[in-house]
């Protein structure tokens, strides 16, 4: 499933794409049709990421919410005036200028909400640490949704109403550079490590923005490292820890694989 910076690289590129345009918006597959009436050949006035969501701005007051889930995944097409070809596959919509197209495959949610509706999902989310808007006040809605609960920390952040865009490979890297151990109550934390992790998480969503993968280890910010070395331990179950030498451990946390160093993490 895409994390949260995925979800703001494709805002940036519909923004870049279609943005301040008029938009032809179809459902080649069938199922989006009814919604695709509503706002096609309207101006978009905005895409916005908020977590893992999508929210698609247009100047008739409408919005288009787009949670890709499991198997939703984009596909875009360079027209420059030419005519888009026949879409292939299962395309739930596509979105088109002229000069490029976007197709939408496999999404969990393809709708047409309201503005009032909008609002009402914004409230249920919980604070994105990419939002640049209310950074402070984003910070302590996340400090003091965890603290209120005595759920363990690895699941809260996982928990898209306690922190909006992480996901199990974000999960497992910041509770790894935090040193804190997944199985931590959210209760028994202070206001400084939770301060240290949303900070951390600002940092690491702003570097897989601006590269399009998820690295969390510092000396390669600036590098393409290959996916075996981006990480400290997701996905590397069995191995050395990368700081410490205790052999990386896998287990399931709500039905989730859960990566972590009993070494570091104690």
């Amino acid at each position: 499933m895409p994390e949260g910076h995925t979800v703001h690289r494709t805002a940036n590129q519909f923004n870049q794409l279609f943005g301040g345009q008029p938009i032809t918006v179809i459902s080649p597959q069938g199922r989006f049709a009814e919604g695709a009436k509503l706002v096609s050949g309207h101006k978009l006035v905005a895409a916005e990421a908020i977590g893992k969501q999508m929210f698609l701005r247009f100047d008739n007051d409408l919005t288009i919410r787009i949670h890709l889930g499991i198997y939703g995944k984009w596909g875009y097409l360079k027209l420059d005036g030419l005519e888009a070809e026949d879409p292939v596959g299962q395309v739930r919509a596509r979105f088109s200028n002229a000069k490029a197209a976007a197709d939408l495959r496999g999404p969990t949610v393809c709708e047409v909400i309201s503005a009032d509706e909008v609002r009402l999902v914004e409230q249920r989310l919980g604070p994105d640490p990419l939002n640049p808007n209310r950074a402070n006040a984003e910070a302590q809605r996340f400090i003091d949704r965890v603290m209120r609960s005595r759920t363990p920390i690895g699941l809260q952040l996982m928990n898209q109403d306690v922190i909006a865009g992480i996901g199990n490979v974000y999960r497992a890297e910041l509770l790894f550079r935090a040193g804190l151990n997944p199985h931590t109550p959210g209760n028994l934390l202070t206001r400084e490590q939770l301060q240290g992790i949303w900070d951390d998480s600002v940092a690491l969503l702003k570097v897989g923005v601006a590269t399009g993968f998820m690295i969390t280890r510092d000396e390669l910010f600036k590098k393409r490292p290959k996916k075996a070395d981006r990480n400290f331990v997701y996905k590397r179950e069995g191995l050395a820890c990368r700081e410490c030498g205790v052999n990386i451990v896998i287990e399931l946390m709500a039905a989730r694989k859960l990566y972590w160093c009993p070494g570091c993490q104690k």
